[in-house]
């Protein structure tokens, strides 16, 4: 019995000590993970804190800023912003110059060249080309006709004493009579021909040929002359072989498109 009642003691007082311990270790680990949290807390607390004033120092920066230029604009004179509203006033005014000017010569441009397109139109000539006239021929000589045209009937020929045909007529007249271009034209050839004898061939307008053939001289003109109508062009002679037997004469052709045609249908006299 005294064995056992010294043993319950002994295991009582063990058992306080465990109780003792424990609570202990409750106490230390609760201490430690407060302290733990206090310190991540407190960092927390410090870099807010430090964002805060970095925060409100640049405001202050700013405002210092703002308030200078305020300051330095509100510092200026009466006469000094006086002076720089009157400068650009002055700018404003050139500049608005300038365009008034630039926009005046643009405008006198523009009226410059309507004006001469308008002229230029004004003297453009009109391209419609009128047809030219036919030239108007007159007798070349004064006389009587002693033989007419006859391209599609024969008559007679005393000097060959055969009826053939005649692609002209005779103007009677004296020797060294003069004889004058029936029309204005060119003397295309002078020649001496052995049945026409001495003749000038003088070309017209439109496809017109007059002959002037047994001519006596032709001492006025000379190949590739224009003569003007009523100009003397040669006499009358008597050279023209087929014809040597008939009186002095002028014998005349007209021609268009190198075709014979009747001179009497075209001759004013």
């Amino acid at each position: 019995m005294r064995r056992e009642n010294r043993r319950r003691p002994m295991e009582e007082g063990l058992d306080g000590k465990k109780m003792l311990y424990i609570t202990g270790s409750v106490l230390a680990l609760a201490v430690i993970i407060f302290v733990i949290t206090f310190l991540i807390y407190g960092n927390k607390l410090n870099n807010s804190t430090n964002i805060a004033k970095s925060n409100r120092n640049n405001n202050t920066i700013g405002n210092l800023v703002a308030s200078e230029e305020t300051s330095t604009s509100m510092g200026k004179t009466v006469n000094e912003m006086q002076e720089e509203n009157t400068e650009k006033i002055a700018v404003n005014t050139s500049q608005t110059e300038e365009n008034n000017t630039t926009t005046s010569q643009g405008n006198n441009t523009k009226t410059n060249t309507k004006t001469n397109n308008i002229q230029g139109n004004t003297t453009k000539p009109n391209k419609t080309t009128e047809p030219v006239k036919d030239p108007e021929f007159k007798m070349p000589v004064t006389g009587e006709i002693v033989k007419e045209f006859a391209n599609n009937k024969l008559v007679y020929s005393s000097t060959l004493d055969v009826w053939a045909t005649h692609n002209g007529i005779d103007i009677k007249a004296d020797k060294t009579t003069v004889v004058k271009a029936s029309a204005e034209g060119k003397v295309a050839s002078i020649k001496n021909d052995p049945r026409y004898g001495l003749t000038v061939i003088i070309e017209h307008v439109n496809g017109y040929k007059t002959v002037y053939a047994n001519l006596l001289s032709t001492e006025f003109v000379v190949e590739g002359e224009t003569v003007k109508q009523g100009q003397s062009i040669g006499t009358v002679g008597n050279t023209a072989s087929f014809e040597i037997s008939d009186e002095p004469h002028l014998h005349f052709e007209l021609l268009k498109e190198n075709e014979q045609q009747d001179p009497e249908l075209f001759l004013k006299k």
